[in-house]
């Protein structure tokens, strides 16, 4: 269970295991609601995450079978608060004339709630997504990749530890488990809220 850094070549297959584990996800739903042509839609906003964090030379990290196929994908925000390259801003622009105003202002919404949570916070790395593939579930892939992104955390000066943010109630307790203490709470709409966490570089997992 090797945790590698995915190139940039290995984009489309990334996209495809987060949108396989992400494909009911509260966000998504949220955000793109369940007219026709869902999973197509949802496949133009993942790949957009994805996208972004390489062209952000951020992390996407991944665990391969043994034909080089992704089975989990993390994608981790790097620390650091540099302006989006100019390629990125148009990238963006064009997604969100694909899927429309009201997803984008969705989307926008949310996005802006789940970063006031995280204010004050000091540099660190800020874990974006984290997904295994659902044939692949209860193998320990998911937790291989968490550490491997407290690790890098961890090896790196410029980081005080890691974030995230998670919408499902039921996932509170697993951050927990790992480290994380929870720093905020906000109800995006009447279906949808999100819990910000971040995990110290001294936290202890849990038993």
């Amino acid at each position: 269970m090797t945790v590698l850094h995915l190139a940039p070549s290995q984009a489309a297959l990334a996209t495809t295991v987060l949108c396989a584990a992400f494909a009911e996800y509260p966000v998504m739903r949220h955000v793109l609601s369940s007219v026709a042509g869902y999973g197509a839609r949802l496949r133009t906003l993942i790949g957009f995450f994805v996208a972004a964090r390489y062209l952000r030379r951020d992390a996407v990290l991944g665990i391969l079978d043994s034909g080089n196929q992704p089975l989990a994908v993390a994608l981790v925000t790097l620390p650091g608060d540099l302006p989006p390259p100019a390629e990125l801003t148009a990238h963006r622009e064009s997604v969100w004339q694909e899927l429309g105003s009201h997803e984008r202002a969705r989307y926008e919404s949310y996005g802006t709630l789940a970063g006031q949570l995280l204010e004050g916070l000091e540099s660190h790395h800020h874990l974006n997504m984290i997904g295994v593939h659902p044939t692949q579930v209860g193998r320990g892939l998911g937790r291989r990749l968490l550490e491997h992104v407290h690790s890098l955390a961890q090896a790196d000066p410029s980081s005080t530890g890691v974030s995230l943010t998670t919408e499902t109630d039921q996932n509170r307790a697993l951050y927990r488990h790992f480290g994380y203490r929870e720093i905020g709470h906000g109800r995006v709409s009447q279906n949808l809220e999100t819990w910000a966490f971040f995990r110290p570089h001294s936290a202890a997992v849990g038993t």
